[in-house]
């Protein structure tokens, strides 16, 4: 029998989800959780050998919750549910190297055979999100949008790169709002730590990415 935690903030997809898992005769569903805050607690008391976390999770991105239950209890295997597939947030839970990855809309087949794959000690990675991955490896920014995060990051202020990039500040303020959003950072400090660990930005300063096609205009 393979006992699942089943995480997701939304009650109705939660139990459709967990109703689904139970016509499965090897399944049982042990806990659930509707928050990331919960999901720890939860599987220290009911120890489930699969943990399916939906990354959209409240007090606690799935991310953070998979990869704290990953160096917590090791034996429970994280099968991460992603949708839409944002490329930011596919790549950080990828970087987090879970068991198992699903699109939401994944079939109920689907998700049965990635439960048994991951409870066995195997990776399952959706075609799809395979797929993603690929088509994601590059930024999301413009290339005016990360030119100013670059300046950003090697500590100018908005009266500095308004001065050299020949913008008015108003503009540099908008674009650095519009890159935060983007990367659904916290702030503009976290907006260069994604960046950074993606490899959008450079160590040695600014420079034209060769590999970007569709640049908005400035």
């Amino acid at each position: 029998m393979i006992r699942i935690l089943v995480a997701h903030d939304m009650r109705m997809i939660r139990s459709a989800l967990i109703a689904l898992l139970e016509r499965e005769p090897d399944f049982k569903v042990v806990a659930e959780a509707g928050s990331g805050d919960r999901v720890l607690p939860l599987a220290l008391e009911h120890t489930p050998d699969v943990a399916i976390i939906d990354l959209g999770l409240p007090c606690a991105g799935g991310v953070a919750v998979g990869t704290c239950l990953r160096e917590r209890i090791p034996e429970c295997a994280v099968l991460v549910t992603i949708g839409p597939l944002d490329p930011v947030v596919l790549r950080q839970a990828l970087d987090a190297r879970f068991d198992g990855y699903l699109p939401k809309s994944a079939s109920p087949s689907q998700l049965a055979e990635a439960v048994r794959k991951v409870a066995a000690g195997q990776r399952a990675v959706d075609p799809q999100v395979a797929l993603a991955a690929w088509d994601g490896l590059g930024s999301p920014l413009t290339e005016r949008e990360l030119e100013v995060l670059q300046r950003a990051a090697e500590g100018a202020g908005v009266p500095e790169i308004a001065e050299t990039l020949h913008l008015s500040r108003g503009t540099v303020r908008n674009y650095l709002t519009t890159v935060v959003s983007k990367l659904k950072a916290r702030n503009r400090l976290d907006a260069v730590r994604i960046a950074a660990s993606a490899g959008w930005l450079r160590a040695d300063g600014w420079r034209r990415d060769p590999a970007r096609r569709h640049d908005s205009p400035v």
